[in-house]
């Protein structure tokens, strides 16, 4: 297949006034040190994600978020794929491939972490699937503030921002996914998902792009 990169610049280049920025699943579960579900990549960009936050909202432009929150009282087959949802039981071993209480409704573990904490007003939208627009309000919610594009930004690269890109595009989303904004445990898996992302969905670019772009709105 050919490279489509300046295709899709040439076409997904920002809307004034129709962006939002979207930060997926940055939770205290995937983010924070010795968590069951830690991914380390993800700490090393939160500083690049929070300067894109702060561009956004400097231009009153939205800023969503998406958390994944497991609960028992809807059991669902993620749980069994990835025990570490299932809540702990108390005194028990924690880790990778055990009962650890990761993204538990109703625990610390499933919120946003604290250096990308919401503000007041802005839209959280709390998922049970991998994908940020599956049985959740998400689509309504951003078409009800006039969003067509979205920078995509979080974690899972090869999970939940691949699932949630697809979602969007598939609902005539324009998509551009920050490559330095988005993180997962592998190397080669995080280059091979962006070259579909690339391929496929959307624009792959970096942060300073986006802050370029949207510092001209």
């Amino acid at each position: 297949m050919t490279d489509r990169s300046e295709m899709f610049a040439r076409v997904l280049k920002l809307e004034p006034g129709r962006s939002a920025l979207l930060v997926v699943d940055m939770q205290r579960a995937f983010v924070l040190p010795g968590e069951a579900m830690e991914v380390p990549p993800a700490r090393e960009m939160v500083p690049r994600i929070k300067a894109l936050v702060d561009c956004f909202r400097a231009r009153s432009l939205p800023v969503v978020f998406t958390e994944f929150v497991y609960s028992e009282a809807a059991p669902l087959l993620v749980g069994e794929l990835h025990p570490e949802h299932k809540p702990a039981p108390r005194g028990a071993r924690t880790g990778f491939g055990l009962p650890s209480s990761a993204c538990l409704e109703g625990t610390p573990s499933a919120e946003t972490i604290d250096g990308l904490r919401p503000l007041p007003g802005e839209l959280v939208v709390r998922k049970r699937w991998y994908d940020g627009f599956a049985g959740t309000p998400l689509d309504g919610a951003l078409r009800a503030r006039g969003v067509t594009t979205l920078v995509v930004t979080g974690t899972m690269t090869d999970i939940c921002v691949l699932a949630t890109v697809i979602g969007a595009f598939n609902r005539e989303y324009r998509v551009t996914v920050v490559e330095d904004g988005v993180a997962t445990l592998w190397p080669e898996i995080q280059r091979a998902t962006l070259d579909i992302i690339g391929r496929a969905y959307g624009r792959v670019v970096t942060a300073k792009d986006i802050a370029e772009e949207v510092s001209a709105c």
